[in-house]
C-alpha cells in the first residue's frame, strides 16, 4: 500500500451532527425499527455524542467524508490499518478476544449498546486505530466481489469498478468471536441503514 492516513476513531454522533447542521443532510434513521434510533429528530443528547454514529448507509458515509475533506478508505487500506505488517487473527494480535479488547457479543439495550469511541486501549491496532473490531461494522469504499483478491492488483487494490453490494468490515457490537477476526469481510446493500453499521474516513498523506 502507498502511504495514507485513516481516522483513529469511528465517526461519532457529535461529529456527524456538525455535518448535518452544516449541509442539511438527512439525519441517521433506522429504516425498519424506530426503537433503534439514537437521535431525537435532528438533535442528540450529550450521552451519545462520543458513541459511533449508526443508521447511516454507504452514501451517507461517503457524503460525510467528502464534507470533511476526506474519503472512505479502500478495503485494503482498512485491513492494513487494522493489522499492520504482520498476519494476525485479531487487531490486537492472536490472543482470543475479551471484554477488554472490544465491544462485542452484546444484545441491544439502547444507546449503551455502543461504547464511546476509543474505550478499548487493549484492542487498538498496531497503528493506533481504535475499534477496528467491534462496536460497529464500518463501510469501506469498495464494491463487493467474493473473489476479487484472487485477481486484484498487487499494489493499492481499489476493488471492482462496479457491483451491487458494498463491503463492510470490522464486525459490530452483536458479533461473536469468529466474525471479529481481521479477515472477515461482508457484503451489504449500500442503501441499508441499521443500528450496527458506521464508518471512519481516510485521506492521502499531506492532508488531515
Amino acid at each position: 500500500m502507498d502511504s495514507f492516513l485513516i481516522d483513529q476513531f469511528e465517526v461519532t454522533n457529535g461529529r456527524y451532527i456538525e455535518f448535518v447542521k452544516s449541509t442539511g443532510h438527512r439525519v441517521p434513521q433506522n429504516q425498519t425499527n424506530p426503537t433503534r434510533n439514537l437521535w431525537q429528530g435532528d438533535s442528540i443528547t450529550e450521552s451519545v455524542a462520543e458513541r459511533p454514529v449508526i443508521n447511516v448507509d454507504w452514501f451517507d458515509a461517503d457524503a460525510y467524508c467528502k464534507w470533511a475533506g476526506k474519503r472512505l478508505p479502500t478495503e485494503a487500506e482498512w485491513e492494513k490499518a487494522a493489522k499492520g505488517t504482520s498476519d494476525r487473527r485479531f487487531v490486537w494480535g492472536n490472543v482470543e478476544p475479551t471484554a477488554k479488547h472490544l465491544n462485542y457479543n452484546q444484545r441491544w439495550i439502547g444507546e449503551k449498546t455502543l461504547m464511546p469511541v476509543g474505550s478499548y486501549e487493549a484492542g487498538k491496532s498496531p497503528y493506533g486505530a481504535y475499534d477496528m473490531a467491534g462496536n460497529v461494522w464500518e463501510w469501506v469504499n469498495d464494491w463487493y466481489d467474493a473473489r476479487y483478491y484472487e485477481k486484484s492488483p498487487e499494489r493499492n487494490p481499489k476493488g471492482p469498478e462496479t457491483g451491487l453490494k458494498k463491503v463492510i468490515r470490522g464486525a459490530g457490537w452483536q458479533n461473536e468471536t469468529p466474525t471479529v477476526r481481521i479477515f472477515t469481510r461482508v457484503e451489504s446493500d449500500p442503501t441499508m441503514r441499521n443500528e450496527s453499521t458506521g464508518f471512519r474516513c481516510a485521506t492521502e498523506v499531506g492532508r488531515k
